[in-house]
């Protein structure tokens, strides 16, 4: 039987997997661990089988991530996951990490509203999370599929850029978004994406104790620990290329997080730097993630519509 061959797409909307309606059932501890390993697993067929351009392959795996629910009920697997008798809310590393800016600014400001940290958060579950529930965040939330009120229903690839400088944040939260996107180019994307959206430092800022702007990234702990593609110090050459420096980083068993500061003006003036798929740690038990700059990649922003 022929092989059905189409154009891989490059939304971000397709590396998510299909939705579902819910029926908001409960879902045990070891029932949500279940789903979610199960989950990934068929999503990652899924999106190879839309790389190769078997739609077939990609129509089946999509049918039985239906069959468990789909986006809905990984949510609600995921939702469990983070909940804070899980301790699996990564927003709470965050909070953690600007803990000391956060008492700064309070310090500054009285507690008021200027004193509040501005940050987009992608890829959100809930508007309960550590750092939404501790009052020093004004924070816009983004998801391609909204759980409800407080969460706005939006694509990060298509989100308008910043027209002006209130726009912008000081901070972004990838959290377990990068991993989602369905091809290693569209990463790339979307790492360099994240430079609009983020206040750009100048000689009148206030001192923000080397922690803002910044991009909170957190990644399962396979895709920099146990891939062909990518390791901590690729990630590292390809985010230094943006004008980000690391900052802070923890490795758990299963997750890897990272806060990366901004300063556009250490990113290199020289011609974009592209970083293709190269094999950067072998081995046949090796999975597949990569992240791909190509030749149109840029970590430079202009000052228009500022």
């Amino acid at each position: 039987m022929g092989v059905n061959r189409k154009k891989t797409t490059k939304s971000l909307s397709q590396g998510r997997p299909p939705l579902f309606k819910s029926n908001n059932a409960s879902i045990s501890r070891k029932a949500a661990r279940t789903l979610i390993r199960k989950h990934h697993t068929l999503d990652k067929q899924r999106q190879q089988a839309l790389k190769a351009g078997d739609e077939i392959a990609a129509a089946a795996a999509s049918s039985e991530i239906e069959a468990l629910g789909g986006l809905d009920r990984y949510q609600q697997a995921s939702l469990l996951g983070q909940s804070k008798t899980r301790g699996g809310d990564s927003s709470k590393l965050l909070l953690e990490w600007l803990e000391p800016l956060i008492s700064a600014r309070r310090g500054r400001g009285g507690g008021g509203s200027e004193s509040r940290i501005k940050m987009l958060e992608v890829g959100a579950l809930s508007t309960a999370n550590a750092c939404s529930s501790s009052g020093s965040f004004d924070t816009v939330r983004i998801d391609l599929n909204s759980q409800g009120p407080g969460i706005l229903k939006q694509d990060f690839m298509e989100r308008p850029l910043p027209a002006n400088t209130g726009e912008r944040f000081d901070i972004i939260s990838l959290s377990l978004v990068l991993n989602f996107v369905p091809d290693p180019l569209g990463r790339g994307e979307m790492l360099r994406r994240t430079t609009e959206f983020l206040h750009q430092l100048s000689p009148a800022s206030p001192p923000e104790l080397g922690l803002l702007p910044s991009l909170f990234l957190v990644l399962p702990s396979s895709c920099v620990l146990n891939s062909r593609y990518c390791d901590e110090a690729r990630l590292e050459e390809i985010m230094t290329s943006f004008g980000y420096t690391k900052v802070k980083s923890k490795i758990s068993h299963k997750l890897v997080y990272y806060l990366w500061t901004l300063d556009l003006s250490s990113a290199s003036t020289a011609p974009p730097r592209t970083f293709p798929k190269k094999e950067v740690n072998p081995g046949p038990k090796r999975n597949n993630f990569a992240i791909v700059l190509g030749s149109g990649s840029s970590a430079s922003r202009g000052d228009t519509g500022e």
